[in-house]
Order: structure tokens, then sequence, then C-alpha cells
């Protein structure tokens, strides 16, 4: 994997910042670009710009085939058994919103279970509770660990004949750990529940296999993967989409409409009105060309080097406190500076041209298991080098220096 060609890709990478040039470890939160994608966006709109599925002129032919052919790129990234099993959304905020609403709120009532972990971003805790909320439903959470991994014998112990549906974060944004999706998966079929995978951390840096893992529903984010904002899609098993009442209504999703009654069209095109982010899917199947260019087994083996790397490093500044497990983690690493607010650690750090990101990463419920109001994460991807880790660690240093001498 020759990471100074694949650099080469991203123009955007190429700049200073204040002065210094730029080292960008917010991946977690949205990646960057590279040329191939900004080209097949940019080469959409100037060439085959026009609404799918509805004019029979050459535009319009043109764009539904772009458009479909994203759709079986995402099907084949995934090994999803069809491309009709992918729907796209607007990324994995609204797919996890879709299963709650169009599945859960029918399914579950007094006396059922619907079960996630507190690791979960709030995409998939809030669609959660709502679902609860509005069903009967009562909402159980699968124990963490002390190094914030999950126990198998706590799977087993929360998920009861009365659960219907897991809800679990493949990789968390915040403590990097990889959970055991395929036997929590098995676990919740036991027990007659439903999978619901969020891998809004996981399919840009690892090989996914959705019959593999034996998942029911997954979802995730095309801008987290080198693809465009406002795109993402879920995957679902075909009986349990053809079970679902889409939530939205409107142009395209329709079948016939009456006065009184209206009927829909068949997966996943129910699931998709109005007019789609056409672009935007153009722009996914432009970046899962690039990623398997590359290779996820490549681009999970170089993540993983780098973040046993950073672990490694950051571990021998005084006063971190670094969160999460060492191994079994992706390429992030999360942590505190003794008496130096997060928010104080990414501002020095970008005024040396480094971008973390700083907060609660939309993770409340979690931070206050870790027993903070928010930390610093720096995130990596197929284009960091040791080199930014270096940097980093020195930032650092130097951010614990200069707040050591203001506090003194």
């Amino acid at each position: 994997m020759n990471i100074h060609a694949i650099r080469e890709e991203f123009p955007i990478l190429h700049q200073e910042i204040n002065g210094h040039p730029l080292v960008y470890l917010d991946s977690a939160a949205s990646s960057q670009k590279p040329r191939s994608v900004i080209d097949a966006v940019k080469r959409y709109y100037e060439l085959d710009n026009a609404n799918v599925h509805r004019g029979v002129h050459t535009l319009g032919s043109r764009a539904t085939d772009a458009y479909e052919g994203a759709r079986a790129k995402v099907a084949a990234f995934l090994n999803a058994e069809t491309p009709e099993q992918i729907i796209f959304t607007r990324g994995t905020t609204t797919a996890l919103n879709l299963v709650a609403s169009g599945y859960a709120r029918t399914v579950c009532g007094e006396g059922d279970e619907i079960v996630i972990t507190p690791m979960e971003h709030h995409s998939n805790l809030i669609p959660w509770q709502q679902a609860a909320k509005a069903t009967g439903a009562t909402l159980k959470y699968i124990p963490l660990q002390p190094d914030g991994t999950i126990s198998l014998a706590d799977v087993e112990n929360t998920i009861t004949p009365n659960t219907k549906v897991v809800s679990v974060t493949y990789v968390s944004n915040v403590l990097g750990v990889v959970n055991p999706i395929k036997d929590i998966a098995a676990i919740a079929h036991r027990n007659g529940a439903i999978m619901v995978v969020d891998g809004a951390q996981s399919t840009p840096h690892k090989r996914v296999d959705v019959q593999e893992l034996g998942v029911d529903f997954y979802a995730f984010s095309g801008h987290k993967m080198c693809g465009p904002t406002g795109i993402g899609a879920l995957y679902g098993k075909k009986d349990l989409l053809n079970g679902m009442e889409p939530i939205e209504f409107g142009g395209e999703m329709i079948d016939f409409v009456e006065l009184y009654d209206s009927t829909w069209k068949e997966i996943p095109y129910r699931f998709e009105g109005g007019t789609p982010m056409i672009a935007g899917a153009v722009g996914l199947g432009a970046a899962i060309d690039f990623l398997e260019s590359i290779g996820m087994d490549e681009i999970d083996r170089h993540e993983k080097q780098l973040a046993a790397y950073a672990y490694d490093k950051l571990s021998t500044i005084d006063g971190i406190t670094i969160f999460g497990p060492k191994e079994n983690r992706v390429g992030l690493v999360t942590f505190n500076l003794d008496d130096v607010h997060p928010h104080d650690v990414a501002t020095v750090l970008d005024s040396k041209g480094i971008a973390v990101r700083a907060g609660h990463h939309c993770c409340q419920p979690l931070m206050r298991w870790l027993n903070v109001s928010s930390t610093a994460r720096a995130s990596f991807y197929l284009y960091n080098t040791e080199e930014d880790i270096d940097r980093l660690t020195d930032g650092l240093i130097q951010t614990k220096e200069f707040f050591g001498h203001a506090i003194g």
C-alpha cells in the first residue's frame, strides 16, 4: 500500500493551515474525498444531470443507469444477496430511523424489549428511545466491561425471548472497539429478535459481509468512506423490507394513487420517495471503486498499525488518559490531557495545522459512563501516516507545556 501515492489523490491534503502543513485526523467525523470521487460528481452534473426513473430521454436514461449502477456497487461491496435490498438514504441516521419507525414501531408492544449498548452514537440510541416510548416496549442496555468492550455472557443475559430488536454499533466512534456482531446476531436470532447494525464507523475501514455476519439490517454513510455528504444506505433482508411500510410519502415511491388510497412500489423504491441524491449515489459508487482498488484488507491492516502506533506514542505523554482497549481497535484514539479542556486541546492543535475532534462525539451516555463531559479524538484513515501521529504527539506535548505554564 503506497501511502504517498494515495495521498496524492486527495487535493485537500496539500495545503497549509495556520502556516503548517495540514494533518487531518478527523476522518471518523467525515473523510476527505479523492479526485476520482470529485470528478465523478462533477462529470455527472456536467454531462448526465437529469431525474431518474421517470424520463425516457437520453440524459434520464444515463442518470438512471448511474444511480442504479451505484446501488449494485453497494450491494456487491456489502455482499448483499440482491441490489433491491439496498435503500439509498441521507446517511446512517436516516437509515436507522427508517428501521426504528418503519419496522420496530409495527412489531413492538407492551412487554417487548429493544436492546442496545451504552456506547451507541445518538443516531443509534434516540430512535430506539422514541420507538420504545411509542410502543410501550422496554429499552435495555448490554453493560460494558471496564475497558469498554462487550462480554458475550452479558449479551446472553440481556437478550431474552421478549427481545424484538437488538441494535449495536459495529465499531465505537469513541472507544474504537470492534464489537462481535456475528456472535451477537446469533444470540439475537436464537431468541427470535432481529439484528440491526450501525456500520458508520466499520464500513470505511474493514471488509463487511452482511450475509456472513448474519445481520438483518445494516446502515452506513458515504461521507465517512471517501464519498459525498448526504448519501448513505440501508441493507435489509428481503422479507423484512417487504413487510415494512414507508415512512415518507410522495412522488416516485407510489404504484397507484386514488383519491382516498394509494399503493406502494416494490422495494427499494417504496422507501425512496421524491428525487433522490443522484449525484451523491454516483459519488458513493466512485468511492467504492476507489476503496476496492486499494483493497479493504489493506486499509484495515494499515489503520490497525496506525492505531497501535498512536496508542503507544500517546501513552508516553505524562497526564494523558486514553479511552478504550489497546487491542482490537480501529484507527482512532480518544483521549484527555489532565487539566486541559478537550476544546482547548483541539484549538491549540489547530493552530499547528492538526485537525482533531473535541466534544461528546454524539455519545453523551458513554461520556457519563467514562465519567467525563467530553474528550478529544484523533481518527485515522488510509491517507494518514506515522509522521502525522508524530506531529500529533509533539503538538500534545507542546499543548501540555503551554497550559502547564499558563496554570503555573
